[in-house]
């Protein structure tokens, strides 16, 4: 069996990145990936501007005093947007959060700070200079890189980029991903089940996860189990998208279609991968019209399925889309189960952390009980044959990593 570095590795390298580029606008640009490095084009905050709703003063007409406590003549009002007057000595200038520091003043007392009379304002606090200052450049440098090829960009990235003044982002292309699912058994909620028939739950399950990475999903829906229509369902996904995807159906057994129907349209190397679960795998391409397209073929147990998906799939799907940071960050933490019956294959174990700190492991990690998924806030990530006691260090990965 291929190791899961082993398997992940070949995954990866056989990623073909797409290389159309979309150009956005900005607004629009939040779960894309960055197609080209953005710089900004002004400093942030583009002046000098204040913390606080205040008084603008000068540091030396307050020190002068010698004590704390002066009255200074108002001479003008500056709120946010803007600009005032250079500061004369002796006076200070009303001032709003986010307005420019008016020229010649090196502070901003806070309103709490003062009391304002009908001579003008008592200044009861002797500021430091530059303080409440914010100033030009401290967020943003003119010129510096403030967004990186290849990321996947989040609410903060283009609020970033808007503030800059960037209103259209480039971006790749959605990665374009059929789908279709195998089994006469297979039906779907809303209609009745026929004694031996199951739910359809993998349908909704990769669907969703394809969204959730900002793919362009075309379902096909379930195909028949027969080896025609399972071969015309490989070429009609396989015209204008990237990644062929498929659960179930990829074994050896003499209702299982998919295998022969990619060796037939293409061509398919089917892997056993030691992992719990998730064991069995495909990977190939299917050739239509001159070109290849990748297909991967998951398992049909629900939870083998997920797993299998979050750590296989989602890095390769995010190579295609030019993402480089594909590995999920892991964490180690105290568990708080015992597994004293470990597999020889490296496990992913359903766990989710408790209000002391500490995982609790699902009782039942079978490949089928999809509430284990449900249940879990994450994965841990255990070697093969390693027992875990309580009070031990483990690595888990939560689904908040996995899932975007």
């Amino acid at each position: 069996m291929l190791s899961f570095d082993e398997a992940l590795s070949r995954l990866l390298a056989g990623a073909r990145p797409v290389s159309e580029i979309r150009s956005l606008p900005t607004l629009a640009a939040a779960g894309r990936v960055l197609a080209e490095a953005q710089y900004a084009t002004l400093s942030v905050p583009p002046l000098d501007n204040s913390a606080m709703d205040g008084y603008a003063v000068r540091v030396a007409d307050l020190s002068a005093s010698g004590a704390i406590g002066i009255s200074l003549p108002v001479t003008q009002r500056i709120p946010a947007g803007s600009v005032g007057t250079p500061l004369q000595p002796g006076s200070a200038a009303r001032i709003f959060t986010g307005a420019p520091i008016p020229a010649g003043a090196d502070a901003v007392v806070m309103q709490e700070l003062c009391e304002h009379g009908a001579g003008g304002v008592l200044i009861k606090h002797l500021p430091q200079a530059g303080e409440n200052i914010r100033r030009a450049g401290g967020d943003v440098s003119a010129g510096s890189c403030i967004l990186s090829v290849g990321q996947r960009l989040r609410a903060q990235d283009t609020a970033l980029a808007a503030s800059v003044g960037i209103a259209q982002l480039p971006v790749f292309r959605r990665v374009r991903v059929g789908v279709f699912f195998t089994g006469d058994e297979l039906c779907m909620p809303g209609e009745p089940l026929p004694p031996g028939a199951i739910y359809n739950s993998n349908r909704f399950l990769l669907t969703a996860l394809l969204e959730g990475l900002g793919c362009e999903v075309r379902d096909l829906g379930q195909v028949p189990d027969n080896l025609a229509a399972t071969r015309g369902a490989l070429r009609e996904a396989a015209h204008d998208n990237d990644l062929i995807l498929t659960s179930g159906g990829v074994s050896v057994g003499e209702e299982d279609y998919v295998k022969p129907a990619v060796e037939a349209e293409g061509r398919l190397d089917m892997w056993k991968i030691a992992i719990k679960p998730g064991k069995p795998l495909a990977f190939g391409q299917v050739i239509a019209a001159g070109r290849e397209v990748a297909f991967i073929g998951l398992p049909g147990n629900p939870v083998s399925s997920f797993v299998t998906f979050l750590m296989l799939v989602r890095p390769f799907i995010l190579r295609m889309q030019g993402v480089q940071a594909t590995a999920p960050l892991a964490y180690s933490l105290r568990a708080d189960s015992d597994w004293l019956h470990p597999d020889a294959r490296r496990e992913f174990l359903r766990a989710r952390l408790n209000v002391d700190g500490g995982l609790e492991l699902f009782e039942n990690q079978g490949s089928s009980v999809l509430t284990s998924a449900v249940w879990a806030g994450g994965l841990i990530d255990n070697p093969p044959q390693q027992i875990i006691r309580r009070g031990d260090t483990v690595r888990f990965i939560p689904f908040s990593e996995l899932l975007v």
